[in-house]
């Protein structure tokens, strides 16, 4: 069903944006765009060297730059917090967090040294240059084969950490098993790069009071970050972020552009704007390289045996960035022998972090590879082998699932592609010039709920507004609260207006981990049915009760009207129950969380996404060229609020998983210890030449149990395994097996 704006709409309809049309006329203010009277502009300067320490600092040609007002270093900034819990944020992880400008020691290329503030943007820009700096240079690695020497377990563990969990004698039954695999697969540093950069502007409000426009993911994360390190109280600091040009997992943790722009704003006492250059974007969050040997084992039927799975990846020297990597396989496949070991190797740069499906999109990908050559070595169709090993529960931790539809995903998506026509041998099939191959793969993704507040405030006439601190990073909050709202109070989409991205809103964690819809959704139902009661209050209070004797439970709300479900002759409009009741406006605030009897739920019972990919891919074999031409991707992710904005999050990490498979790559020059395509021109994502046909699927998957609304979250699933799919294609293809993601043209020719 599709809808417009002046009807109630219902969970499931689907429909456009409620904030599209601001963000395609340009009416929408992201962090670099707003004003303040006397607004300065900073400028980093980004260090040349990747370990050290700094020697000495003329500032005397940059100073001399007209319109330039300060060049802050570690020698003049003012006053900071001393311990690291003061720069620990919402989702730190265990070490000691990054600080700029905080002393002369020199951790990774590109680190801030300086900050030029200038009254115009090119002023500080040009005097940057010109800041001339000595090093003390010390001996620096970033190259991970040299690192892996030294790799090491974590020893701390943050909340989001799993350690694989193993059962049986795995080592033992592969030695033992008739057929068998085991190769190193690997995956290069991802960086982010958002169409919008990493930005903020601090505006000086006076008697140290601060306003922060930042590009993050977490207003309050921010908000309390910023209180702790420069000692404002929480009071004196605003953080918005209305409108976030993507993020994907770089904006959860506050970037060192806020912490330089705050501080420089603090010093100066001035509304200050600094702005990241996209070759700034390659010094901060980045998804860490990775390599993971994966052994596996069947019996002469394909049933497996043994699963072995061990991963390292990079993290920086002054923390601990873990992901949960090896997990996925051992809990997706049926084996009663599995292993796991995860390590982490440190290398001189900035700390690594969360990038669109952390962990997953690294290790299922990787593992899903190594899956298919385990088919082929098993003489088994690949997902004949997916179905003949399937789990119907959490393998690794013997859990039943809320809900488990990958079956069905397999069913539906390979239907859809015609997978049944597919020959078994490599090479079979020429289209022209063109070799074509089919390949597929299993996505797995956390389906998580988080302690969220909203508030829910209807005026008098008619229009409602709701509520929470959350973000929208172009994943459809905005839409998705709207929808849950007029589905909950039965008003029209023009009558209702959402409210994120705003510290002093009510309290939301980050938005990240796919949680958001499942658990802002789930706030404002409950704040909209506050609402409702006191509708239903001041209806029992009308002269002749319209609505007789009834219990809320019993009440449809639906365009506009409160309406008996078991007699509609017996309804009332809310604006006339409003108007009765005498109040300008009704107020509520409500939080949703796990209870007890849900986190006893949470225990016993596991809560996953899931998903099925199947690509075609064409491969010019005479130049290396592959083209992916097709792809199905059936997923399995409990109810759908808004079927077209999730298609839509599907197709963005479908898109950056064949980027995955295909481009995505941070070369780095050891030498230097910095990454040397960090540009667009550079470093490939993928264009639109590079997108075929993609055909996404939504597997009926009823799930009273894994949140309040029965969602799963979709901002990552989609990128998981499709990476895998389309490296499996190409094997299907060309016959060759490329272990080292992305397949480029010199590793098929």
């Amino acid at each position: 069903m599709t809808t417009n704006s002046h009807s109630s709409v219902r969970i499931g309809d689907a429909f456009n944006r409620v904030d599209g049309l601001v963000k395609v006329t340009g009416r929408a203010q992201y962090a670099a765009e707003y004003s303040a009277p006397d607004l300065l502009y900073g400028w980093v300067v980004s260090s040349d060297i990747a370990k050290g320490r700094l020697a000495s600092i003329d500032e005397s040609a940059a100073r001399a730059i007209p319109g330039v007002v300060e060049v802050i270093t570690h020698q003049n900034r003012p006053h900071l917090a001393w311990l690291d819990r003061s720069y620990e944020d919402e989702v730190s992880v265990p070490g000691s967090p990054f600080r700029a400008l905080y002393d002369d020691k020199i951790a990774f290329s590109g680190q801030p040294v300086a900050v030029v503030v200038a009254d115009s943007l090119e002023a500080a820009r040009d005097a940057a240059a010109l800041v001339r700096i000595q090093y003390t240079v010390e001996q620096h690695n970033t190259d991970f084969d040299v690192a892996l020497a030294a790799k090491y377990e974590p020893k701390k563990k943050r909340s989001t950490y799993q350690p694989p969990k193993p059962r049986g004698d795995a080592r033992a039954a592969y030695d033992a098993a008739p057929l068998k695999v085991s190769h190193e697969y690997r995956l290069p540093a991802h960086f982010h790069n958002p169409m919008e950069m990493h930005a903020t502007t601090v505006v000086w409000e006076g008697d140290g009071k601060i306003t922060v426009h930042d590009k993050t993911q977490g207003s309050q994360n921010v908000q309390a970050y910023l209180a702790s390190v420069f000692g404002f109280s929480k009071d004196d600091v605003r953080v918005l972020n209305p409108y976030v040009g993507g993020a994907f997992g770089s904006g959860l943790r506050p970037q060192y552009q806020v912490y330089l722009a705050t501080l420089a704003a603090k010093m100066l006492k001035r509304s200050v704007r600094l702005v990241l250059t996209r070759q700034q974007m390659f010094t901060h969050v980045h998804r860490p390289e990775a390599v993971q040997t994966v052994s596996l084992a069947t019996d002469d039927s394909g049933l497996l045996q043994a699963i072995v799975n061990d991963a390292t990846t990079l993290t920086s020297r002054f923390e601990d960035y873990m992901e949960v990597v090896c997990n996925w396989g051992l809990m997706n496949y049926r084996c009663e022998n599995a292993s796991a070991e995860y390590t982490l190797a440190q290398v001189d740069t900035y700390t690594p972090g969360d990038m669109r499906a952390p962990g997953a999109a690294t290790g299922m990908t990787l593992f899903e590879i190594a899956v298919d050559e385990m088919a082929y070595r098993a003489g088994l169709d690949p997902l004949a082998f997916r179905r003949l090993n399937y789990s119907d529960i959490d393998a690794m931790n013997e859990k039943p699932y809320t809900s488990k539809a990958l079956r069905q995903a397999y069913d539906q998506g390979a239907e859809r592609f015609g997978w049944a026509g597919r020959p078994i041998e490599p090479r079979a099939m020429l289209d022209g010039s063109e070799l074509t191959g089919w390949g597929m793969a299993t996505g797995m993704w956390d389906a998580m709920f988080m302690k969220t507040s909203a508030s829910a405030r209807l005026g008098a006439n008619g229009e409602l507004e709701i509520a929470t601190a959350g973000s929208d990073i172009g994943t459809g909050t905005y839409t998705v609260m709207a929808q849950v709202a007029s589905d909950t109070l039965g008003l029209p989409l023009s009558a209702i207006r959402s409210q994120l991205g705003d510290s002093s809103l009510p309290a939301s964690p980050v938005e990240g981990g796919s949680w958001m819809a499942a658990s802002a959704g789930a706030a404002v139902q409950l704040a909209c049915r506050a609402i409702g009661k006191q509708l239903l209050d001041a209806a029992d209070d009308m002269p002749g009760r319209p609505l007789g004797t009834v219990k809320f439970d019993a009440l449809d709300f639906v365009d506009g009207r409160m309406v008996v479900r078991d007699d509609p002759s017996r309804s009332v409009a809310i604006a006339d129950v409003l108007a009765a009741s005498g109040k300008d406006v009704l107020t509520a605030e409500e939080t949703a969380k796990p209870g007890i009897g849900d986190m006893v739920s949470q225990m016993k019972k596991a809560r996953n996404t899931h998903s099925a990919i199947f690509a075609e891919v064409k491969v010019d074999e005479e130049l290396g060229v592959v083209r992916v031409t097709r792809i199905v991707c059936a997923v399995a992710a409990g109810r759908i609020i808004n079927p077209k904005t999730a298609r839509s999050q599907i197709l963005g990490g479908v898109v950056m998983g064949i980027g995955m498979a295909l481009h995505e790559e941070a070369m780095t020059d050891h030498r230097l210890g910095r990454v040397m395509n960090h540009s667009f021109a550079e470093y490939h994502i993928s264009a639109n030449a590079d997108i075929y046909d993609i055909e996404v699927i939504f597997v009926d998957e009823p799930d009273p149990e894994v949140t309040p609304l029965g969602v799963k979250g979709l901002g990552e699933i989609g990128i998981v395994g499709t990476a895998a799919a389309v490296a499996n294609a190409i094997f299907h293809a060309t016959g060759r097996r490329v272990r080292e993601l992305p397949v480029t043209l010199d590793k098929l020719l």
